[in-house]
């Protein structure tokens, strides 16, 4: 959206959900394990999204198991796709197995998704170790893979209750720069569900706070928002909202 050719590849092999959510899934001939493994080229296994000509999809195989991703095919597709794209996205699982390692291995910049719970936070801590220690940049001695923070589904009514950390609290716990807070919201649900990414519904707080994060991302100096209990305009107090 913001003019960037870019390439995002799904790392959960056996439980591809990424072409679902990018709304191409009835598009996928070829994977990403199939480029590894010489069965198709990166051209025919690339899809292109259907909203933005600079944006392209490499699907997760449903039926490979997780070890099908191997450190030299993964890396001899990220250098090809370098070669062509400004920014290649490595969307990985959740958690700590091959596929998250395989993701995490050869990062330049990594954003870690958290909400706003201890659990949460506490996987995330765990995660920020394994970048420090397991990453090519680590195993070359070479400068540090740089790390952002990307709170999710925040809500500033719970923090109030007591029932969420508040952004602060994160903060202080990763030691990271926040890149941004994403509301807790139903459009993300709707927009799951529907095949369309929240970030093109420009109107709704979610949608606004990807955005937010992007240009973020990109240099944008931003003052962070949805952090804070919204006042509700008058007219709404009015009638109750």
């Amino acid at each position: 959206m913001k003019g960037h050719r870019s390439a995002v590849i799904d790392f959960d092999v056996g439980l591809r959900n990424l072409d679902l959510i990018m709304g191409c899934e009835r598009r996928v001939v070829y994977d990403f394990v199939n480029v590894i493994n010489g069965e198709a080229n990166l051209n025919q296994a690339l899809i292109r999204d259907k909203r933005s000509d600079n944006l392209y999809v490499l699907p997760a195989s449903q039926t490979r198991d997780k070890h099908a991703l191997t450190q030299e095919g993964v890396g001899r597709v990220l250098e090809e796709l370098s070669e062509d794209f400004e920014y290649v996205i490595c969307d990985s699982p959740a958690g700590i197995e091959h596929g998250a390692t395989m993701a995490m291995y050869f990062a330049d910049d990594a954003i870690v998704v958290t909400n706003p719970e201890v659990s949460s936070v506490r996987d995330s801590d765990r995660m920020l170790g394994i970048l420090a220690s397991k990453s090519r940049r680590a195993e070359n001695n070479e400068e540090p893979i740089k790390e952002y923070l990307l709170l999710s589904r925040y809500s500033p009514e719970r923090v109030k209750e007591g029932e969420m950390l508040h952004v602060e609290d994160v903060k202080e716990i990763l030691a990271l720069q926040l890149l941004g807070v994403v509301p807790e919201s139903k459009a993300v649900l709707t927009a799951s569900n529907s095949g369309v990414p929240v970030i093109l519904d420009k109107e709704g707080d979610a949608g606004k706070a990807y955005m937010d994060v992007v240009e973020r991302y990109l240099g944008e100096d931003l003052p962070h928002r949805f952090i804070e209990i919204q006042k509700k305009k008058l007219f709404g107090r009015l009638f109750g909202r």
